[in-house]
């Protein structure tokens, strides 16, 4: 009996499902976007390149992932969308074919005191359960183990109606929390100076108060301790009664009456812990942060020794150790331990611990321990600790979308980093990286490159295609591609030496070090060798340092290049010396703001669980001021005019002629000379990108006195054609007399340095030591440390 066969050997015609294989974004317009329109193909690895400035993360965070996470937003009923927050739709015109996206960013971690790296993941949530099924002597629940959590009683009556009865019923109520009593899980313990707080020679109503912005009779919180009845307004402070000093400064929250408002009346010192010691001294601003630093010691708690714990959490042991112990740990060594307990009841919560654990190390964080504060991450160790979710996700064509996760890391570590980053690809994610490293690009299936400049000379697509194409495109990045720098044949000689002695900072291992002054200097080695630790845990105080950081500049969309550089107050007196008028008349913040608007150029329209609208003011024209100021010019602008100036035009224009200004053309002059040409005064920083707003930060430290200036990696978010503008900057700095030590990871910047002082040879506990002190052509022919090997590489040597 035969069997009937299909002879058709044509392949089946593909399925209507699988044609949806690319990203479509057509008329991008978002930011400086140009009209873009492009294709990006699903499950593969893009990368967006470009100068700083051109587009990048307008086109990929702002335009598609931000897409994305709206459209997923809308699939919520209205009640829930009116607990989340409202998304604008992107300026684009179509967006098709997309999927999930998830965001992995630079922001850093914190906000809180005890936010750290344990709280941050869920390494911390395991390890709680762990110890509460296998800790002896048995405490209690996970709960017992969180020092975010406080010990709780209560009992009472309670009242329960059932039909038409009545019954009232004792109740108890207590939970463990394992926080310590004393320091509130935060650690340390604060000792506050009254004298930064007050001055005890004069009365309230003279102004007695010392505290960032509460010198004002008319402030409300003066007014409330004031008008209280608890002291008198009108005595010196240093004559209070005892009665009156112990209500002024730890009087109990009480409702008082001022101006026939209810108000809270608190003392003092509680008043400054809640109002101040409560949040993350990283996230204050810079004013603040001076005040809390110079009126509060921080010192570690006495109570639970820095270990957030009450005393039942650390005593309560697993093979040895408490949950203190292995918080303390560093994560590889937390992972042996980890990988040496054989329990069957808590397998699978072992196995998710081990991967988690696992994980960390493999993302080159081996070195960090799970009771390090979040908030003194840098943003590349935050930006891998966010990974550290997503690398054992089940989830498959998600779009991951990833904005220079290089950043910090060590060349010897960029492979690892490459490695991940193909490994979420082959998955079936697409994954999008925005990336300057010609490490990271050359991965890349697909390559897109935004420019051909930055800001308004930007917002367009030079190149899209393959590696190779790129190299041989003519754009900026395909001539820069395949940069090398030389190593300086002739390093500078030092005008004398910085000192320290026995650094014990973090992982330092008693380091004794001469850093040379009048030179580049650069500090380097892997990712947690302690480089920050030796230039900013170590040097000295009153050494005279400006140190330019990777924290993020705090700014409203108000806020722009102009009020952020001070550039802003020369050129309003300027205004008002040339139409003997008032200075404030030439702030959109003050008296010269459109009413309609109040400054901001636009309406703002809140359309609860819907994205709030914004519309250009019809009165001003988005101008932000009011008419009757818009008459007063200066060499024929008025102040609109020139808020809309580039940076390198207003240079000009207040360099000579009528409108020359000296104090505007200096701050002007520093902009131009860290690439900020192209910004426009008026640009709202929340427009800027990660690099241009370092940029920014290192224009406005350039003009502090100091003789060392201490850069923290100023080339991240650098194209590469930016990163020899840098080095010219920095030789200036040099030649006009200022020492210069650079935290850095760059061959280019390393190249160039007088002095390289590397730190090693690994991380954690295995770094904290020298490894190579001189100069930058010993480094590569000595090749005796990974740097070495890796500058080498670069230099062709």
């Amino acid at each position: 009996m035969s069997m009937a066969r299909n002879t058709d050997t044509q392949s089946p015609a593909p399925h209507a499902a699988d044609s949806h294989d690319l990203i479509r974004v057509h008329g991008a317009r978002e930011n400086n976007l140009k009209d873009v329109s492009i294709e990006i193909p699903k499950r593969r690895l893009t990368v967006f390149t470009g100068v700083s400035g051109s587009g990048k993360s307008s086109l990929v965070f702002n335009t598609i992932a931000a897409e994305s996470q709206r459209l997923i937003n809308e699939t919520y009923s209205a009640f829930v969308q009116g607990f989340m927050p409202t998304l604008a739709r992107p300026e684009v015109d179509v967006l098709d074919g997309l999927t999930t996206a998830i965001s992995v960013d630079q922001q850093r971690m914190g906000g809180d005191p005890r936010s750290t790296v344990g709280t941050a993941t869920d390494a911390n949530a395991m390890l709680r359960i762990l110890f509460s099924r296998l800790g002896k002597p048995h405490i209690g629940p996970p709960s017992a183990y969180s020092f975010n959590t406080a010990s709780v009683r209560a009992s009472g009556a309670i009242t329960v109606e059932r039909g038409n009865k009545t019954k009232a019923q004792k109740a108890t109520f207590q939970r463990t929390g394992g926080m310590c009593t004393r320091c509130e899980g935060r650690s340390k313990v604060s000792d506050i100076d009254l004298t930064q707080l007050y001055d005890d020679s004069k009365s309230l109503a003279e102004g007695a108060f010392t505290i960032p912005g509460w010198k004002s009779d008319s402030q409300w919180t003066v007014q409330v301790y004031a008008q209280s009845g608890f002291v008198d307004p009108d005595k010196p402070i240093r004559e209070y009664t005892k009665k009156q000093m112990q209500d002024f400064l730890y009087g109990e929250p009480v409702k008082v009456k001022v101006n026939g408002v209810n108000l809270t009346y608190e003392g003092l010192i509680p008043k400054i812990q809640k109002s101040f010691l409560s949040k993350d001294k990283e996230a204050m601003q810079p004013h603040i942060r001076a005040f809390v630093e110079r009126a509060v010691t921080f010192t570690i708690c006495p109570e639970c020794d820095g270990t957030r714990l009450s005393e039942g959490a650390r005593t309560s042991k697993i093979k040895r150790s408490s949950i203190a112990d292995a918080c303390a740990m560093e994560i590889r060594d937390l992972a042996e331990w980890v990988r040496g307990l054989d329990e069957p009841s808590v397998a699978p919560l072992l196995t998710a611990l081990q991967q988690t654990l696992d994980s960390f190390v493999e993302i080159g964080l081996g070195y960090l321990s799970l009771e390090r504060p979040a908030g003194t991450l840098s943003g590349g160790e935050a930006q891998r600790v966010k990974m550290i979710r997503h690398l054992g996700s089940s989830l498959t064509d998600v779009t991951y979308v990833f904005d220079e996760p290089t950043i910090g890391l060590h060349p010897h570590d960029i492979q690892r980093m490459n490695d991940l980053l193909l490994r979420l690809r082959d998955k079936g994610n697409t994954v999008l990286v925005v990336e300057h490293k010609p490490e990271t690009i050359v991965i890349a299936d697909h390559v897109v490159d935004l420019g051909p400049g930055a800001g308004t000379a930007g917002g367009t697509v030079c190149f899209e295609g393959t590696v190779e194409g790129l190299r041989t495109s003519g754009t900026i990045t395909g001539r820069h591609f395949d940069d090398r720098a030389s190593v300086k044949e002739e390093a500078r000689k030092p005008t004398g030496t910085l000192e320290i002695r026995g650094a014990t900072t973090h992982n330092l291992q008693g380091v004794d070090v001469d850093i040379p002054l009048g030179v580049l200097c650069v500090v380097t080695g892997v990712a947690g060798s302690g480089k920050s630790s030796l230039v900013h845990g170590s040097i000295p105080a009153g050494a005279g340092v400006v140190s330019v950081d990777q924290t993020g500049i705090k700014g409203s969309r108000r806020s722009n290049p102009a009020t952020y550089t001070g550039l802003l107050d020369p050129i309003r007196k300027a205004f008002a010396k040339a139409n003997d008028v008032k200075p404030a008349l030439f702030s959109a913040n003050s008296e010269g703001a459109c009413p309609t608007c109040n400054g901001a150029g636009v309406i703002y329209t809140d359309l609860a669980m819907m994205a709030g609208v914004a519309t250009t003011c019809e009165d001003c024209e988005g101008k932000r001021f009011q008419a009757s100021v818009l008459e007063y010019h200066l060499g024929g602008r008025d102040i609109s005019e020139v808020l809309a100036m580039s940076v390198t035009e207003a240079e000009e224009f207040f360099g000579t002629g009528e409108a020359h200004t000296p104090a505007a053309q200096r701050i002007l002059t520093r902009l131009v000379d860290v690439g900020l040409g192209y910004l426009s005064l008026g640009q709202p920083l929340t427009t800027l990108s990660g690099g241009e707003r370092q940029r920014l930060k290192l224009a406005t430290h350039m003009s502090e006195k100091g003789g060392i200036y201490v850069l923290d990696e100023p080339t991240a978010g650098l194209h590469l054609a930016d990163v020899e503008q840098l080095l010219g900057l920095l030789d200036r700095l040099v030649e006009s007399g200022k020492s210069v030590i650079v935290v850095e990871h760059h061959q280019a910047v390393m190249a160039h340095a007088d002095w390289i002082i590397d730190l090693g040879p690994g991380a954690g506990h295995d770094g904290g030591r020298i490894v190579f002190e001189g100069t930058p052509a010993d480094l590569v022919d000595a090749r005796s440390t990974l740097t070495g090997d890796h500058l080498a590489s670069y230099v062709g040597a």
